[in-house]
């Protein structure tokens, strides 16, 4: 456990790594399946990847409450960064939550157990970031939609149950979970326009 004086720093620069960050996170929004990558390099607490945590510093602040999985909670270190770095509130309820971060993907709880917005306000719902063991390798998947020229493939260590939760996006729209997986400093994007199919399905 740490105190805040040993906490590790956020950006170096703030302005511009938000920025660049930012860009970066809304092309892979934009381009939904391709792999982004986030060039600002925050110091982090473990087990925080460095695109996770340039996410939260560019995208949490006090009206976002966030939830943490239990590899983000396993100490206090990481609600700790967060309160002091962005101030958002860290929360022990995810169907309330802006922003989930998920630190081991195979923890990943269903996903009606986080907010999908309504018809009136789509825009409240949580979006899922997800750390995952890779975005080059593992299951592949055929993702179309808004933003993708016929279809796009996405390899990644994704687990069964995001994939099966997903479909329910579908349904729901205008409602629904947006994700971003993260590993490393790389990021992709799948929001709840994109529908995903296993290849070779």
């Amino acid at each position: 456990m740490v105190t805040v004086a040993e906490l590790p720093a956020g950006f170096a620069d703030k302005v511009l790594s938000a920025q660049s960050t930012f860009r970066s996170v809304m092309d892979a929004m934009a381009r939904p399946g391709s792999v982004q990558r986030i060039h600002a390099a925050p110091g982090i607490p473990a087990p925080m990847m460095h695109g996770t945590a340039a996410i939260a510093l560019t995208l949490f602040d006090h009206d976002t409450p966030v939830w943490l999985d239990r590899t983000m909670s396993a100490t206090s270190d990481v609600a700790k960064w967060l309160k002091f770095h962005t101030s958002a509130p860290v929360i022990a309820d995810p169907s309330v939550s802006s922003f989930a971060v998920i630190g081991n993907a195979q923890n990943l709880p269903p996903l009606d157990r986080f907010a999908i917005g309504s018809n009136e306000y789509p825009d409240r719902s949580t979006t899922l970031i997800i750390q995952v063991g890779s975005l080059a390798a593992g299951p592949a998947f055929e993702l179309t939609g808004p933003g993708i020229d016929g279809t796009a493939v996405l390899q990644a260590t994704i687990p069964a149950g995001l994939f099966d939760g997903l479909a329910i996006n579908a349904v729901l729209f205008p409602r629904g979970i947006d994700v971003v997986l993260v590993h490393d400093d790389a990021v992709v994007a799948i929001p709840r326009t994109t529908r995903l199919a296993a290849q070779g399905a």
